[in-house]
């Protein structure tokens, strides 16, 4: 096995044009356990730790851009406000020394539907910006997983930055695990509001074979919200509605028995965060006052 350590960007990109299966590793807490388990044996390890780039974020005016290899660390000190479902995601990861190594980027690149960062990306409604010595492009996040630990990516390209637009609404994240760190969710759940648009997104974790949302889940709340007149009333929600809310994204869920848990307990278990979720989400909502006219 072959370890290419480049010092620039330019030269990852030349590394990886040369060497289409190289795998690249910053944290390496996903490749490293592949390997130290004898599951992947790549030809050539990209190491990508020497490019300060990718370690970079900035908040725009409407987004942040997040360098693939920013650490969950620095997510949870710095951008709780900007990002708050990808913040508690950040926190659900590992032990504090993971956290300080792996970031999102890893999780995109494993695209393992067990990957903590996924449902709070799908919920927020990311971008993944990749580039090649041919160029760059943008994938939206809904089209980034193509199937069981497989993603858009092409041959010769490498994850650069995700574009992530700032929280307008509160946002939640949940997982269920064995125990309380260093565990590989049982199923996760996110849930994002957005005022601006009037809409819900969501984003399921470790319950199907790719990460995904609960599409027809968001069309009925946003619809249920939209007729009740609820962004602009402040009204608490009614059972009835986050009762079939819930259920519709326990049906999205296709999940598998394995060692961790069996499909029938994660659709039950994905249904009680999307329940639990939209109660707190909501009323912070209406604690806010955004643009609620006799809210409590």
């Amino acid at each position: 096995m072959d370890f290419l350590r480049p010092a620039s960007w330019e030269e990852a990109l030349a590394a990886k044009a040369e060497h289409p299966t190289a795998v690249p590793i910053a944290g390496g807490t996903d490749v490293m356990v592949e390997i130290n388990f004898d599951h992947r044996r790549p030809a050539h390890l990209l190491d990508l730790n020497r490019i300060e780039l990718l370690r970079e974020w900035e908040v725009g005016e409407e987004d942040v851009r997040l360098g693939a290899s920013v650490p969950y660390t620095q997510i949870m000190e710095n951008l709780r406000t900007e990002l708050p479902g990808l913040a508690l995601a950040s926190h659900t990861v590992a032990s504090p020394q993971i956290r300080n190594r792996g970031g999102v980027g890893g999780n995109l690149g494993t695209a393992s539907p067990a990957g903590d960062a996924h449902p709070a990306l799908l919920a927020a409604g990311a971008e993944v910006e990749v580039e090649s010595v041919r160029g760059s492009r943008r994938i939206p996040i809904d089209e980034f997983y193509t199937g069981v630990k497989r993603n858009a990516l092409q041959p010769d390209e490498l994850i650069k930055t995700v574009h992530i637009k700032k929280a307008d609404g509160p946002q939640q994240y949940s997982k269920v695990g064995t125990r309380n760190a260093m565990v590989i969710a049982v199923c996760a759940f996110g849930l994002a509001l957005h005022p601006e648009t009037r809409t819900v997104r969501t984003g399921i974790g470790s319950a199907a074979p790719t990460p995904i949302r609960a599409k027809e889940a968001e069309s009925f709340l946003n619809a249920a919200l939209e007729e009740g007149g609820f962004w602009d009333n402040g009204k608490i929600i009614t059972p009835s509605v986050a009762k079939q809310f819930a259920d519709l994204v326990s049906a999205a869920a296709n999940p598998i028995d394995d060692v961790r848990g069996t499909a029938k307990y994660r659709r039950h278990a994905v249904g009680i965060m999307a329940r639990r979720q939209l109660g707190w989400t909501w009323e912070q909502y209406r604690g806010t006052g955004r643009t609620l006219e006799g809210a409590a």
